[in-house]
């Protein structure tokens, strides 16, 4: 009998090679994502003409790095791509749960505008969608996808929403920097119909890292000058930062006080930052007397994250130790990121749990791993079989 103490909430599904070629309709099958392999038989992901990054690289686990990615599937922990060996792994980590990320669309779909093709695009987003809910039948009380969404249209996106919700998804992918690629800010009422979606069916929206626009990150410049490595390093934790800036956007869109009930969730991007976001929002909230501008803001900032808003972390170790008193532990979740090179994996999950949170009472240490994710994420748990 296992022993299950965790709620994973962010992982990632490496993508199988036949994903869309195989689903797509014919007239857009030499257009759709596909893996080819070079001459020093390395596997690589092509969106169109462009090749956009070897398929080992959202894969290291156990395997590699990312300065060493695995070649190909045969070189990867198995639980990246297969369902089975992922809950193995799980059986083997102590976790229950996991909820599931994708990779080649990006991490808000947004890499599928590069195809510059409405029906392409769409297309692409419903395959995905479509093969993450198969993947996760393998036991869809542990294995929880997050519904991908045609962005761009704001019709299609509910729509992809409420087929994906009938398929038992657990919560709505969405870019948290929408003007970068040209479209209105987060408190546009453009974007109404999804909060009013996602707060009808009761489903969290995640503003993973690194769903904005790309193309200005690890530029070829710095790259040259700091090395590939350097520079990726730093680009890791301006994507955390990122999304410290739309949380800020976040909490003075109006999106909070309109829909009072509506939960977001910052992904991957840390803890650490949080209280100091909060208090500075708040200083900056009162100093600049909003109210008088924005009646509706009736609460301040950090109040509307209390209230509406999570944050999760893995690696962080001063965190969990020295700010939770400056946080709220209902607002905190748990994550590793597998298999991504900045995962956690085997022994190092609980063994990071239990140098950052060794010293926190067994309630809030419950919270964390396991209470919070639960009632967001809606999970069923072990003692409730599978249908």
């Amino acid at each position: 009998m296992h022993e299950y103490t965790i709620i994973d909430v962010d992982t990632h599904v490496t993508e199988v090679a036949d994903l869309w070629t195989r689903r797509a309709p014919a007239t857009m099958r030499d257009r759709v994502p596909r893996v080819e392999t070079d001459a020093r038989g390395r596997d690589f992901w092509y969106l169109g003409s462009d090749r956009v990054a070897p398929v080992g690289l959202t894969a290291t686990a156990g395997t590699g790095d990312f300065k060493e990615p695995p070649k190909g599937y045969s070189d990867m922990h198995p639980g990246a791509f297969d369902a089975q060996a992922r809950l193995e792994y799980m059986d083997r980590t102590g976790i229950w749960a996991m909820v599931l990320y994708p990779n080649v669309g990006g991490f808000g779909a947004q890499e599928f505008l590069k195809l510059r093709d409405p029906e392409l695009m769409l297309t692409c987003v419903q395959i995905y969608n479509d093969w993450q809910t198969e993947w996760a039948s393998a036991d869809a009380r542990r294995l929880l996808p997050i519904t991908s969404i045609p962005f761009w249209n704001v019709a299609a996106s509910v729509r992809e929403i409420r087929r994906c919700a009938a398929m038992g998804h657990r919560g709505i992918l969405f870019t948290g920097d929408p003007q970068s690629f040209g479209m209105p800010v987060l408190g546009d009422h453009h974007w109404d119909p999804l909060w009013e979606v996602a707060v009808e069916l009761d489903l969290p929206v995640s503003f993973h890292i690194g769903s904005g626009n790309m193309e200005a990150g690890l530029l070829r410049d710095k790259v040259k000058t700091y090395g590939r490595m350097a520079a990726f390093a730093g680009f890791s934790v301006e994507l955390f930062l990122n999304n410290g800036r739309q949380l800020c956007d976040l909490l003075m869109s109006g999106v909070l006080a309109r829909y009072p009930s509506i939960r977001f969730v910052s992904v991957e991007s840390g803890i650490g930052w949080v209280p100091f976001v909060l208090e500075a929002m708040d200083y900056q909230f009162l100093g600049n007397r909003v109210r008088e501008d924005r009646p509706e803001l009736t609460l301040l900032p950090s109040e509307y994250f209390k209230r509406n808003v999570y944050a999760c972390y893995w690696f962080e170790q001063t965190a969990p130790r020295q700010l939770l008193s400056s946080l709220s532990v209902d607002n905190i979740l748990f994550e590793t990121d597998f298999p991504h090179p900045t995962s956690l994996y085997g022994d190092d999950v609980k063994a990071r749990i239990e140098s950052g949170l060794g010293t926190v009472d067994a309630v809030t240490r419950r919270k964390i791993l396991w209470d919070n994710a639960a009632a967001l994420y809606k999970v069923t748990p072990p003692s409730v079989q599978a249908a």
